[in-house]
């Protein structure tokens, strides 16, 4: 189930193995041997693969048929955010020290930024 399953929702959100693997770090043959049923990928990496295609670890499993995720907060992302979103993922320590905590985080890279803008500002003399 998962193969097939897992083959059908990247097609149709535009992916190749190639860009797929790329956004769970892994390689392409490995993509392909979990569309041909060959292996089967972890929990860890199933949960990856339903959030970059957008949907839930259940449909993939075949427990559900609805192939779009509900997202219970009814969070609506640009693209731009999407894609910010995206570039964070790149640095997992940076991540996940904010995905660990936001509020303080958010408020650090406010201050830093705050702090930065005021050195460049003493620089301009």
């Amino acid at each position: 189930m998962i193969s097939q399953r897992l083959k059908e929702i990247r097609k149709q959100r535009g992916l190749t193995q190639e860009a797929l693997a790329q956004k769970v770090n892994t390689k392409k043959t490995t993509i392909s041997n979990y569309e041909t049923g060959y292996s089967t990928p972890s929990n860890e990496m199933l949960v990856d693969l339903a959030q970059i295609l957008n949907t839930s670890v259940d449909y993939l499993l075949g427990i559900s048929d609805n192939e779009n995720y509900n997202n219970s907060t009814n969070i609506s992302l640009s693209p731009e955010e999407i894609k910010v979103f995206e570039e964070f993922k790149k640095y997992p320590m940076l991540f996940n020290d904010i995905k660990a905590n936001p509020e303080k985080k958010i408020k650090e890279i406010i201050i830093l930024e705050k702090a930065k803008k005021l050195l460049l500002e003493d620089d301009d003399y």
